[in-house]
């Protein structure tokens, strides 16, 4: 069937998944192979470097994921801190309905690898970098100084990062919502300039 995933595809989707709900140190390689609907060899063919390498393609892929619930919200609304708001919204809805289990693609494994220099531990921070990218760019066409909008791009995904474990712990949306509506007033508070016409 067309637009099936292949098997490498399969590996890494189900281990982020996995990485996902239970973390990095929780997950084993034949739980992946296994939730993956592939051989142990299949994975080791794909993935030489084995269960580190197979995590890495998987945080890649979950930040290429949340980058994208990112985008859509930031692009929802025009006004700069409605937009973030609307991020924090999109992020509690989507964990409600996961079951509070579908938080940050990173969160776990970026915890179990601090304090080492590993490839996990660099994707995390790339990801991280990336999506505070994201929100940096958003801001920059709203009219904000390129400095106070990576200021706040780094607030709103931290923000959003500990909002996110809360409303997971407390298995309820008010974490994130109260956040989004808090950090919108922090980002309507900055001057901006008339965005450039076309």
């Amino acid at each position: 069937m067309e637009n099936q995933p292949g098997t490498r595809d399969r590996i890494v989707i189900a281990a982020a998944s996995l990485l996902q709900r239970q973390g990095y140190v929780g997950t084993a390689i034949k739980q992946i192979a296994k939730e993956a609907n592939a051989t142990l060899g299949s994975v080791y063919h794909f993935f030489p470097g084995g269960k580190e390498a197979v995590a890495v393609a998987a945080i890649k892929h979950g930040e290429g994921e949340f980058a994208s619930v990112l985008r859509t919200a930031l692009d929802s609304r025009e006004e700069p801190g409605a937009a973030v708001d609307a991020c924090a919204r999109e992020l509690a809805e989507n964990l409600r309905k996961s079951g509070w289990t579908d938080g940050c693609p990173v969160t776990a494994a970026a915890l179990e690898t601090l304090g080492t220099d590993s490839d996990i531990q660099q994707a995390c921070a790339a990801a991280l970098r990336n999506w505070e990218h994201l929100v940096s760019e958003r801001l920059i066409r709203s009219g904000f100084a390129p400095a106070d909008a990576r200021d706040l791009a780094t607030t709103v995904i931290s923000a959003l990062e500990g909002a996110e474990v809360a409303s997971q712990v407390r298995r309820s949306e008010d974490p994130l919502h109260t956040t989004g509506r808090h950090l919108a007033r922090l980002v309507d508070s900055y001057p901006t300039r008339p965005a450039a016409q076309d």
